[in-house]
């Protein structure tokens, strides 16, 4: 019995130190894999740590740089930037009472630029009326002053120095001289190249002093009234 008990102790004491070694190999592996999380996470952190102190170095470079951009820009440069922040900005909204104010300013503008144009028209009708009527009154006149000439042409040489025929070229030159004052002139017509715009042709004759398409013979004196026609002088020309 007492080998039995020394053989059951025996066997109950080497299960417990097998026991007891499975026990501290286990413990030992747990160790060792608590130490291997240990340094891994520490590998990790010290990994992150220098990402962290790359990005604050990159970080603090790129401020300095753009630091230094800033001072070395001069301060015109800034006027592009609002020029284009104006460019594609919003359009405010305007104001109904100003649009309403701009709208009759341009209508006022318009009437007073449409006023100017009638009286500067209006007043160059009134100028070629009155040169018109002017020109109708000159042109009954120019009869007249035929009359003088014809009438002092017939004068005789005898008498030509006497009271009568003193008088009337008297008048005669003071006519002329008041149609020359207003613009009417005699056209020169004799010895001058036809000219259908300023003489009207009568006949043909034929001539020795003069060449063929001359005014030969002025039949009766054609007036100009300042840059138009107010008679065409009647005239014969050379053949």
């Amino acid at each position: 019995m007492s080998e039995v008990k020394k053989n059951a102790s025996g066997s109950k004491s080497k299960a417990m130190s097998e026991k007891e070694e499975v026990l501290e190999n286990i413990m030992e592996e747990l160790e060792q894999e608590a130490k291997d999380k240990e340094e891994e996470k520490a590998a990790e952190s010290k990994e992150e740590a220098a990402k962290d102190t790359e990005k604050e170095a990159e970080g603090s470079a790129k401020e300095a740089k753009k630091e230094t951009e800033e001072k070395s820009e001069p301060e015109a440069g800034d006027a592009p930037e609002e020029k284009k922040k104006g460019l594609f900005s919003k359009k405010e909204k305007k104001n109904p009472l100003q649009e309403k104010v701009d709208e009759l300013n341009d209508r006022v503008l318009r009437q007073m630029a449409e006023f100017e144009n009638f009286r500067n028209r209006t007043d160059k009708e009134k100028a070629q009326q009155f040169e018109m009527g002017q020109s109708n009154v000159l042109e009954k006149l120019l009869p007249i002053v035929d009359n003088f000439e014809r009438g002092l042409a017939a004068v005789p040489e005898d008498e030509k120095d006497s009271a009568f025929a003193d008088g009337m070229n008297k008048i005669y030159k003071q006519l002329t001289k008041q149609l020359e004052d207003l613009g009417v002139k005699p056209i020169e017509a004799l010895g001058k190249e036809f000219d259908p715009n300023l003489h009207n042709a009568v006949m043909q004759v034929e001539s020795s002093e003069y060449e063929s398409g001359v005014v030969a013979q002025e039949l009766q004196k054609g007036y100009m009234f300042k840059d138009t026609v107010l008679r065409h002088s009647m005239v014969a020309v050379a053949q």
